[in-house]
């Protein structure tokens, strides 16, 4: 079973047993989703209600009434099965792009390494062509992502590689 990490339980809210998550995962509408399933410490619970509150994903779970038994979940990691999700075609997760060619305009390739946040949204893609290239994943260089070819086209700046 292929499992994503979708965020990490920082707090309780409330004394009815609804849990704060701390997430940056992108596909939250899907994720978070009422009636489906998350993953804690390999056990399955079923989501029961969502909301979004300041930076925070709120959810209780089903069974879960009470503050004193979602305590346990403290600091633990939040995971989804990766096919729950129901992805289309053009949705691709960031683990995804790891080992996707990266196509210089002039005709250089590279591979991509690693993925990473410079600050809080800005996704950072490490290349290696030549030499190490960092470029941001939201970037006007980023011209195609070709997830059949798992292949991305770029137009870097002059003497970036």
């Amino acid at each position: 079973m292929d499992k994503v990490y979708i965020g990490k339980i920082v707090n309780t809210h409330g004394i009815k047993g609804e849990i704060r998550i701390i997430s940056d995962f992108l596909y939250k509408e899907k994720a978070f989703k009422v009636g489906t399933d998350i993953y804690i410490d390999e056990q399955k619970y079923l989501i029961r209600s969502y909301r979004r509150h300041k930076n925070f994903d709120m959810i209780t779970l089903e069974g879960f009434n009470d503050i004193n038994e979602v305590l346990k979940f403290m600091k633990k990691a939040v995971y989804k099965r990766k096919e729950d999700l129901n992805l289309s075609k053009n949705e691709i997760l960031d683990e995804d792009l790891i080992n996707y060619k990266v196509i210089d305009k002039s005709g250089k390739c590279g591979i991509i390494k690693e993925i990473f946040y410079a600050s809080s949204s800005n996704k950072i893609l490490r290349v290696v062509f030549d030499k190490e290239v960092l470029i941001p994943l939201f970037s006007p260089m980023i011209k195609k992502i070709d997830s059949d070819k798992l292949e991305i086209e770029v137009e870097l700046i002059d003497g970036m590689i």
